[in-house]
């Protein structure tokens, strides 16, 4: 196995994606806990979601991505991934950072999810009022 060219983390709601990135070795391959990228996320914007980065660069196929991805669902899981391989590219090409920064692709999106409340059903669900 050679080295990763660039090591980055990346982290959405409960999830963080380790994202590697290496130069090519003939065809690139997306390599997401051993899997293949179709494979692990089989709906199709989730891995349209993560390949954005590559695309707003235009780097698709340039480098072989390998990635261990845990906690959360699988949204948050391509949100992590997404962040990871665009401060990958960013770290690699100083030069791309405005057109990640322009697309939004390195802010991290903090949004979690409310914690519950004493007293209510969810975070901000009460229980049902009864006047008599």
């Amino acid at each position: 196995m050679t080295h990763p060219l660039i090591q980055t983390t990346g982290r959405r709601k409960a999830a963080v994606a380790r994202v590697r990135l290496r130069p090519i070795d003939g065809v690139s391959t997306i390599t997401i806990n051993g899997r293949a990228a179709d494979d692990f996320f089989p709906s199709e914007s989730h891995r349209l979601v993560f390949l954005e980065p590559l695309r707003v660069t235009g780097t698709e196929g340039a480098y072989d991505i390998d990635a261990t991805v845990h906690g959360g669902g699988a949204a948050g899981q391509a949100g992590a991934l997404r962040l990871g391989i665009a401060r990958a590219l960013e770290a690699l090409e100083p030069e791309r950072r405005d057109a990640l920064k322009r697309a939004g692709l390195l802010t991290r999106d903090d949004r979690k999810k409310e914690s519950k409340k004493y007293g209510l059903k969810k975070a901000r669900k009460a229980p049902q009022y009864s006047k008599r």
